[in-house]
C-alpha cells in the first residue's frame, strides 16, 4: 500500500504512461473494482495525479510538525512508517535527526523511489517492500507506528483492516503508540464530488467519477487519465472504506488498542486548489499498546533462572503522589522487562504479589538460582520494610542481589550514616538532630539550612519550602515535615550547600571487582532563579513542577576532588556492607569542598534513574547496566559458595 489515497487504479496492470482503451460509460462503478486494486495503482501516474498533496514539501513538513506534537516523537524512538509510499514522512523525520526510522510499502516503484531519495540526501532510513497484513518484523519491535496520508481502509473487507491493526499491535513494543489519520467518513458521504476533472500538468488531465458502494461503507472512484498527445493512459477503479470516529474507535478496540484519542482534523490544502478527494478532510488519532513482552527463547545450556522481586501494584504506596501505581510506574516495569530480555543466559520470572510472596518463593526455590531484588518500595510498599525483603530471603536461604538487611537499616537513617562518615573522617554538612519530642533547638551554624526527614528516601518530605533562610522559615519547614511524615519521626537539619549537586554510582564489590560510574551533577539552569537548587520530591514525582526541568549532566570537577569522592565512596561501600551496586550523593560547598549527603544501597534501578544516566554516559545500555549488577551478584555468590 502507499502513503496516500487521494485517487488510485484500474483492474488491469499496465506500464504507467502507455496509452490504453477506456471502458467508456459504465452504469455501476463498484462492479469494476478489483479486490487487489491497491497492488497495481501506486506508480508514476499516481505521483502525477496526487502530486499536489503527496509531493508538496510544505504540506509534508507541516504535517510532521503537527505529528511530532501529537505523538511526542523523540529521535531515539524506533519508528515504522507503514504504507509509506515514496517515504515523504520517513525522509522528513530523518532530516530532523531521527535515526531509527523504517518505511514499508506494497509498491515496489514507490519503495525504489524512496530508497533513491534517501541515498541522494545521505539519510539513514531503511525502506522495504512488504504487506501490511503480514508484517515482516518480530514481535515487540517498534516504539511508534505511523499510518499516515489516509493509507488505511484499502482492502475489500473490514476483516482485512482488522488484520492490519492486529499485525501493528503484534510488532509494537508494550506502551508503543500508533499514530494514524483516515478520511472523515461522515464528511465524505455527504460532500464527495460525483464528477470532476482537472489539469495535472500541461500535458495531462484527469476525469473522475465517484459513487457510494451498495452498503454505503466505501467510496468507489474512477479515474480516466489522459495525455493530450497520446490519449487515455489509464482508466482505473478503486475503493476506500469510510471510517467515522465511532467505527475507527470500535475496530481499534477490537484489535486490542488502549488509550484511544482523537486530535482534531487535517484540512488539506493544494496549490492546484482542485479536487482533493479522500485527502480533503482527515481524522487524526492515537492509541497505545498494553501487553506483556513476548518471551525470548534462549538456549538451555548454562541458563540461570532468576526471580525478580518488585513492589506490589495492587497496594497503596505512600511515597507516590496519588499513593498508587500509575501509568509511569507500569511503563517503568515494562522497560525493565524489555531490558532483561536482552540479558543473555538468564531466564526471568517476576513476583509482585506481596500477599503470597513468601509462599511463592518457597515454591520456586528448587528451580531458581537467585533473586534479583528490585523491591525498593519495601514489603507491602512500606519503605520502612525494605530490609524485610532480604530478611525473608535469608530466612528462606535464597541468594539475592543487592545489600542485606543491616546495610539497608543503617542507610535508612541519615543521621547514623553521618556519624559513621564523621568517624571515618569523611566530611558531611554541619547539622543537628531533632527528636520527636524536641520543641527547642540550638543552631551552631548559619542560615540557609535544609530540613528533611531523618528516615526515608526518594526525597520524600523534601520540597522547595525545606530550605530555610531564617528562624520563621525553619519553624515552618519543621512543622510541614511533622505534619506530612508524622510527629513521631526525627528530623535532620543541615547547612544548605550551594555548590554542585553530585551523584556517583558503583557496581560490583570492592575491593575484588568493581566499576565506578561517571559522576553526574544536577543541572539547575532551567529552574526559576527564586527557587532553591535542590533535587526535591517535585523533581522526581510531579511533572507539572518547574523542578521537573532539572536534568543530569556529566560533572566537571578538579581531578583531586573527583579522586577524593571516589576514595570515600569505596570506603563507605565496604564499611556499610553495601553489595553489588550503590549510589552516593554529595554536594560541594561554596568553596568547592565535597561533603557527603546520603548513601543509597539498592538505589533506583529504573530506565531513566540516576544510575542508568551514569551508565549511559559510559556508553553502557540500560540492559547492560542491569546485566552488570547481575554479574556482580553472581560473582559474589560464587565466591561465597566456594568458601562454604
Amino acid at each position: 500500500m502507499a502513503t496516500t489515497s487521494k485517487n488510485k487504479l484500474s483492474g488491469k496492470a499496465r506500464v504507467a504512461g502507455d496509452p490504453c482503451r477506456s471502458l467508456g460509460p459504465v452504469s455501476n462503478l463498484e462492479e469494476h473494482v478489483q479486490p487487489d486494486w491497491w497492488s497495481k495503482i501506486f506508480n508514476s501516474t499516481y505521483l502525477k495525479t496526487d502530486a499536489d498533496v503527496v509531493d508538496d514539501h510544505i504540506i509534508t513538513t507541516g504535517e510532521i510538525d503537527l505529528f511530532l506534537k501529537i505523538a511526542n516523537l523523540l529521535p531515539e524512538m524506533k519508528i515504522l512508517d507503514l504504507s509509506c509510499g515514496q517515504g515523504r514522512h520517513s525522509l522528513e523525520l530523518a532530516r530532523r535527526g531521527f535515526h531509527s526510522v523504517e518505511g514499508l510499502d506494497r509498491s515496489r516503484y514507490l519503495i525504489q523511489k524512496a530508497k533513491s531519495q534517501a541515498k541522494k540526501e545521505n539519510l539513514t532510513v531503511r525502506f522495504r517492500e512488504g504487506e501490511a497484513r503480514n508484517l515482516p518484523y518480530p514481535n515487540d519491535t517498534f516504539d511508534v507506528i505511523m499510518i499516515l496520508g489516509n493509507s488505511f481502509g484499502y482492502f475489500e473487507t473490514i476483516q482485512d483492516d482488522l488484520r492490519v491493526l492486529r499485525e501493528v499491535f503484534r510488532v509494537m513494543k508494550p506502551w508503543g503508540r500508533l499514530l494514524i489519520d483516515v478520511a472523515d467518513g461522515d464528511y465524505l458521504r455527504a460532500q464527495f464530488q460525483p464528477r470532476s476533472w482537472e489539469w495535472i500538468d500541461k500535458s495531462h488531465f484527469v476525469c473522475r467519477e465517484r459513487s457510494l458502494s451498495l452498503d454505503r461503507q466505501r467510496l468507489i472512484s474512477r479515474e480516466v487519465i489522459t495525455n493530450v498527445e497520446r490519449g487515455v493512459i489509464a482508466d482505473q477503479f478503486y475503493a476506500e472504506r469510510l471510517y467515522t470516529r465511532e467505527s475507527i474507535e470500535e475496530i481499534m478496540n477490537t484489535a486490542g488498542f488502549s488509550t484511544i484519542a482523537f486530535h482534531g482534523e487535517i484540512n488539506t490544502g493544494s496549490q492546484r486548489n482542485q479536487d482533493l478527494g479522500m485527502m480533503e478532510k482527515r481524522i487524526i488519532m492515537t492509541a497505545s499498546v498494553r501487553k506483556e513482552w513476548t518471551p525470548v527463547k534462549k538456549k538451555k545450556e548454562d541458563i540461570k533462572n532468576i526471580v525478580v522481586l518488585l513492589g506490589d501494584p495492587s497496594k497503596l504506596d505512600p511515597l507516590k503522589p496519588q499513593s498508587v501505581f500509575d501509568d509511569d510506574d507500569f511503563y517503568t516495569i515494562d522497560q525493565l522487562k524489555n531490558a532483561l530480555r536482552e540479558v543473555e543466559s538468564h531466564n526471568f520470572s517476576f513476583l509482585c504479589n506481596h500477599d503470597t510472596i513468601i509462599h511463592d518463593l518457597e515454591k520456586l526455590k528448587p528451580r531458581i538460582d537467585f533473586v534479583f531484588n528490585l523491591c525498593d518500595e519495601g514489603y507491602n510498599n512500606d519503605a520502612r520494610k525494605e530490609l524485610h525483603i532480604p530478611s525473608v530471603l535469608e530466612i528462606l536461604e535464597i541468594e539475592y542481589t543487592g545489600s542485606g538487611p543491616q546495610c539497608l537499616a543503617f542507610c535508612y537513617d541519615k543521621s547514623l550514616v553521618r556519624g559513621i562518615a564523621k568517624e571515618m573522617e569523611i566530611p558531611v554538612p554541619d547539622g543537628f538532630f531533632i527528636k520527636p519530642e524536641d520543641s527547642i533547638y540550638e543552631m551552631s551554624f548559619r542560615f540557609p539550612v535544609i530540613v528533611k526527614p531523618n528516615l526515608g528516601d526518594s526525597s520524600f518530605g523534601i520540597t522547595q519550602r525545606s530550605v530555610a533562610h531564617g528562624i520563621e522559615d525553619l519553624v515552618n519547614a519543621i512543622a510541614e515535615i511533622r505534619e506530612n511524615s508524622g510527629y513521631e519521626k526525627p528530623i535532620l537539619v543541615e547547612e544548605f550547600l550551594t555548590g554542585k549537586d553530585l551523584s556517583i554510582g558503583i557496581i560490583g564489590n570492592p575491593p575484588d571487582s568493581y566499576e565506578v560510574l561517571p559522576i553526574i551533577e544536577e543541572d539547575y539552569s532551567n529552574l526559576p532563579p527564586e527557587l532553591p537548587r535542590i533535587c526535591a520530591y517535585e523533581a522526581k514525582w510531579i511533572p507539572d513542577s518547574p523542578y521537573w526541568k532539572i536534568t543530569s549532566v556529566p560533572a566537571q570537577l578538579p581531578e583531586e576532588t573527583e579522586k577524593f569522592i571516589v576514595e570515600c565512596c569505596l570506603k563507605l561501600f565496604e564499611r556499610l556492607e553495601c553489595k553489588d551496586y550503590s549510589r552516593f550523593d554529595w554536594r560541594l560547598d561554596a568553596l568547592g569542598n565535597p561533603k557527603l549527603l546520603e548513601v543509597n544501597p539498592n538505589p533506583g534501578w529504573c530506565w531513566d534513574g540516576h544510575l542508568a544516566k551514569m551508565a549511559k554516559i559510559k556508553s553502557k545500555s540500560y540492559s547492560g547496566m542491569l546485566g552488570s549488577i547481575l554479574h556482580a551478584a553472581e560473582s559474589r555468590i560464587g565466591r561465597k559458595t566456594n568458601r562454604d
